[in-house]
């Protein structure tokens, strides 16, 4: 097992950090679709406006038909948090789950229904990891001011991480004025931790010194190597070889070396497949540069509802994110033609999918007869230094 040395951030591996969250017990686990709603009718009955279920654009319709909001994460964050629920059912990931927990009132609790609901883009970028490498960036990078600026897509812990090194946070939408709110205070911006993201972001203010760092470069990697004596998907597979540390002399942002699996499958054959059959093609900002820039329009999940929403009746759209949201977004309005990008081959997202509709109807349940399951609350320390973050970037 590798062990990070941390130089100064206190915080756990995010796989250990909720360590009482329960799996679905088995009573829960044959529901039908028809004794589901049955059940979750009845809870959210019994409850009243005492709970508020937030369901993620990427969540399936079985899922986002029982939600009171649904949306991207901070926007539904917000929704929670003008709330007077005392408890917030997110349908979502685990740090979307914290998010809310960060700007709810210390009186609301918020309910995470699967344990199993990890983001594996936000696991790219561990805080202890980000801080282990942080004197080496700063070394690499000629003693250079660097700001990290972090995804909202990411753990409560590297939000903290990158306030107590003067930076903030970052929505897909504002990206850009975040990174201009950084160059105001340093010399290079550390993105994290999706580097496509970061990249179309770059492109977008035409910066061209742009560098990637591998997570398991330097000191880090080296001991990954001796201790594993072979090479993961991040390392290289160059067993005891450490990943080249790039030159970071120049650079004005360094990328850290995470994406969304998602956003990460779609190609360009793809956008010019969907063009070739009369589609226009949108695509989230996640997506690789070579699509973004082959797309004809780009945009959060709120701005890809935006464009459907508006289009003209008979229009052809193909969306290049989640593939739920595509579904979704056909449902609701007919009267456009709305197509995955990828067509057959898209897929859904690996850790919405964990949040099974059996595991919402469990949540309520157990919130109507007294329990409080599945509770994500973040450590205070970690939760002040993250609203910091979140308050710079809502000065933007």
């Amino acid at each position: 097992m590798v062990e990070l040395q941390s130089v100064g951030f206190e915080s756990e591996l995010s796989l250990f950090k909720y360590d009482t969250l329960e799996q679905l017990p088995e009573s829960h686990r044959d529901l039908d679709e028809a004794a589901r709603s049955r059940r979750i009718a009845a809870a959210r009955e019994e409850l009243g406006d005492r709970v508020v279920v937030l369901g993620h654009n990427y969540q399936r319709r079985e899922i986002v038909e029982h939600a009171d909001f649904i949306g991207d994460s901070y926007e539904l964050s917000k929704r929670a948090a003008e709330s007077d629920a005392d408890y917030v059912v997110f349908a979502g990931v685990t740090f979307m789950a914290e998010s809310a927990d960060i700007i709810t009132d210390d009186d609301q609790t918020v309910i995470l229904p699967s344990m199993e609901a990890s983001c594996p883009m936000a696991g790219m970028a561990e805080a202890v990891q980000v801080d282990a490498a942080w004197e080496t960036l700063v070394e690499e990078s000629g003693g250079k001011d660097i700001v990290p600026v972090t995804y909202m897509n990411s753990y409560a812990d590297l939000k903290a991480f990158c306030a107590s090194h003067g930076g903030l946070i970052c929505t897909s939408s504002n990206a850009a004025d975040a990174f201009e709110w950084a160059f105001e205070r340093g010399d290079a911006v550390l993105f994290l931790p999706d580097k496509h993201l970061g990249r179309n972001t770059a492109d977008d203010l035409d910066i061209d010194e742009v560098v990637e760092w591998d997570p398991w470069a330097g000191d880090v990697a080296e001991s990954a190597g001796a201790e594993s004596g072979e090479g993961g998907e991040g390392g290289g597979g160059g067993g005891d070889a450490a990943p080249d540390i790039p030159d970071l002399g120049d650079a004005e942002v360094i990328l850290w070396d995470g994406y969304c699996q998602v956003h990460e499958r779609f190609r360009v054959d793809h956008v010019e497949a969907a063009q070739a059959d009369g589609a226009k093609v949108v695509a989230h900002p996640e997506c690789r540069p070579s699509v973004v820039a082959a797309a004809d329009e780009v945009g959060s999940t709120s701005h890809i509802c935006d464009v459907v929403a508006n289009a003209d009746p008979g229009e052809t759209w193909a969306i290049g994110t989640e593939v739920h949201l595509a579904r979704h977004l056909a449902r609701w309005h007919p009267e456009v033609d709305v197509r995955p990008l990828c067509g057959d081959a898209c897929m859904d997202c690996n850790a919405m999918r964990q949040v099974d509709p059996n595991y919402l109807t469990w949540v309520l349940e157990e919130l109507a007869a007294g329990r409080e399951p599945n509770v994500v609350e973040v450590a205070p320390e970690e939760k002040e230094l993250a609203a910091v973050a979140l308050d710079r970037m809502l000065e933007l």
